[in-house]
């Protein structure tokens, strides 16, 4: 994704920004699938846990003597404990914090390299790129990584094109 406008004596900067583009837009796609398997992670555990807990209490309370209310009341704790110590909702909260925020430096990324780079010394070009891997370095220290399931996922997602721009295609001749 390197422009080529860019002069040969930036050209070591642009690769270094496309590599950061690149990181940034597989990372953010994690992310957003990780997310996804946690949202789901919550609905399977949360809504059994909800649904034999009211069924568990109008058994109960309907004057039922077997050990029915009980043993569903169990299996609804135990769904809700899993719940609780899997913390799927802070997960899911999290990886889509993480996402939006690789997203953010994978525009600043792009922009940088498509739109400002061409135009600077390498000086000013250079500390731009320290700012975009710093940003970088930094959601890296903050993000859970993902699973091998939400990588293969976004693996997928990019190669069949989820991250790209009718522009893009237009400007290729696509």
């Amino acid at each position: 994704m390197i422009p080529a406008d860019i002069p040969s004596e930036l050209q070591s900067i642009a690769k270094e920004a496309s590599r950061i583009h690149q990181s940034a837009m597989e990372s953010a796609q994690g992310q957003f699938e990780q997310a996804k398997l946690w949202r789901l992670i919550n609905l399977l555990l949360g809504v059994p846990a909800a649904a034999l807990a009211a069924v568990a209490g109008g058994t109960g309370l309907a004057g039922n003597t077997s050990a029915t209310p009980g043993v569903l009341a169990l299996v609804a704790a135990a769904f809700g404990a899993t719940l609780t110590t899997v913390n799927a909702s802070r997960r899911m909260t999290q990886a889509q914090s993480s996402a939006s925020a690789y997203l953010q430096l994978q525009t600043a990324a792009r922009q940088f390299l498509t739109i400002d780079l061409p135009n600077m010394q390498r000086d000013e070009a250079r500390e731009a790129l320290q700012g975009l891997t710093n940003s970088r370095d930094e959601l890296n220290k903050t993000a859970d990584p993902p699973g091998r399931v939400a990588y293969w996922l976004a693996q997928r997602n990019i190669k069949k094109g989820g991250q790209s721009y009718d522009v893009d295609s237009a400007e290729n001749g696509s």
